[in-house]
């Protein structure tokens, strides 16, 4: 994993930018494939896991400023 140095809020926010288009890009196609199928059992579970990528993120973050102080 890479460390990246956030100094202020404009960084954060180019960061959880960046983030967000990886997390899409890397799971948006199965929630792409779920839609496709019209599976809205496998929507629901596609579109929880790729939020649960997304909170695990920022929790990710939010813990590494926690250790700085």
């Amino acid at each position: 994993m890479e460390t990246t140095t956030i100094s202020n809020r404009a960084e954060f926010a180019q960061w959880a930018i960046e983030r967000s288009r990886a997390i899409v890009a890397e799971q948006g196609s199965n929630l792409a494939l779920a839609a496709r199928d019209m599976d809205e059992g496998q929507i629901a579970e596609t579109g929880n896991a790729l939020g649960q990528v997304i909170v695990d993120a920022l929790l990710e973050v939010f813990d590494g400023l926690l250790e700085e102080e």
